[in-house]
């Protein structure tokens, strides 16, 4: 890929740049041996639920480094990922911190908008984090960013309305076909609510048929082999047959609605959607909510692996508060409470000893979830590959294309994407 200026050799002029502004107070000073100035953050949180609670964290750090200020900036998740790439482009713009998606870091590191953080205040006992959540961090063997959040995706139901129906959580695909059709019998309900708009809820389908995206150690496409078609025809199947209802847009407004409203029984989501979900008149009890890992396919039973990083942008004007930060949202007290107040999965093994997240059901099944899941591919094209997919994803769940068609247009698409792949 061409960038025409290393990412190395960016990120050591940015830096150098930051070093030379540092004794003016609107970049930042350690000359007092207190840090100092302005930290720009951008949150990519669910708002009303998990916003309210990181805000108060960073506010908490600013207690702490009372000559710091962070602004913080909510930017909904869509619109993130390009908004940052734009602004970091252009040199104008971008916050110090960014919260991003774990397949965003590779790509970002890629181009040369992260600032590496071996060797800095970031990466505070590095061994406590769990394996599988660092990996996204990693590029060309440097670490570009500090894991949040760790996640994976279960079946959400209604307790009482699978009581009603006589039911229990679904184990596989065809247990889910029964369970829906008895629940649609006796409560004249949908079973599933399955997000048509994000490929994301496509992934377990596809790795519970033995398919992936791409195999990156051969560098080979994977997505339009039979286990691809096995997957997309799955998906299809749920939705001709009365199983699920779904989507072509607005899809996650929709899903969560339809389930906090009790117009559907189930729906397939991870640990972020848990406080959200809880706002919703059939959960004004708690434990209404059950969760169970997602039903298996043919071949297996899998969730994708995904959650959230703290990136350090190469151009910030102040590196050093900025590398606070993050060490402080990303430190075992800021996770315990993530988990306690948003019943989200702490990257830091010793989190899971705190009282917060021991309490947390929620952390408690998906702990071992997180551990089984199928870990995407850390290419710099990851986050690239969600796009072709959606499109034929949606094709496929709305009756504008075939299993068939969908699996070879997507794997086309992917090796233009990626060059010399086969």
């Amino acid at each position: 890929m061409r960038r025409g200026i290393t990412a190395t050799a960016l990120v050591a002029a940015l830096a150098l740049a930051a070093t030379a502004c540092g004794s003016d107070d609107e970049t930042g000073s350690k000359s007092s041996g207190e840090l100092s100035g302005t930290v720009t953050w951008w949150d990519t949180s669910s708002v009303g639920s998990e916003d309210k609670v990181f805000k108060k964290l960073a506010e908490g750090f600013e207690k702490k480094h009372p000559k710091v200020d962070v602004k913080y900036v909510n930017v909904p998740f869509g619109e993130a990922q390009n908004k940052f790439k734009n602004a970091a482009q252009a040199g104008d713009g971008a916050p110090d911190v960014i919260r991003s998606e774990v397949a965003w870091t590779p790509d970002f590191a890629n181009l040369g908008y992260l600032a590496p953080l071996d060797g800095t205040a970031a990466l505070k006992n590095q061994d406590d984090f769990l394996k599988q959540a660092v990996a996204s961090t990693k590029y060309e063997d440097k670490t570009y960013a500090v894991p949040q959040v760790i996640d994976s995706m279960g079946i959400f139901y209604n307790k009482k309305m699978f009581e009603e129906a006589g039911v229990e959580a679904p184990a596989n695909l065809a247990d889910l076909k029964t369970v829906a059709k008895k629940i649609k019998d006796k409560t004249g309900k949908t079973g599933l609510y399955l997000r048509g708009d994000d490929p994301y809820y496509f992934l377990s389908f596809l790795y519970g048929e033995g398919g992936d995206m791409v195999d990156a150690g051969s560098k080979s496409v994977t997505i339009d082999k039979p286990e691809g078609v096995k997957a997309f025809k799955a998906v299809k199947e749920l939705v001709d047959d009365g199983t699920a209802k779904t989507d072509a847009s607005d899809g996650w407004e929709n899903m969560m609605q339809a389930f906090k409203n009790g117009d559907v029984a189930m729906m397939i989501n991870g640990p972020w959607a848990v406080a959200d979900t809880l706002t919703g008149k059939e959960f004004t009890d708690k434990g209404n909510l059950g969760v169970a890992p997602v039903p298996a396919g043919s071949a297996a039973q899998g969730a994708p692996q995904g959650g959230h990083n703290l990136a350090v942008y190469a151009g910030s004007k102040n590196l050093d508060a900025s590398y606070a930060f993050v060490e402080y949202m990303t430190s075992v007290d800021s996770q315990a409470t993530a988990a306690g107040e948003l019943n989200l999965l702490p990257t830091r093994t010793s989190a899971y000893a705190k009282k917060e997240a021991v309490d947390s059901e929620i952390v408690g099944f998906f702990k071992p979830v997180v551990e089984t899941a199928v870990e995407r591919p850390w290419i710099p094209e990851g986050g690239s590959l969600f796009e072709p997919l959606r499109i034929e994803y949606t094709k496929v769940l709305t009756g504008q294309t075939t299993p068939e068609k969908a699996a070879k247009a997507t794997g086309d698409s992917y090796r233009k994407l990626l060059k010399d792949w086969k």
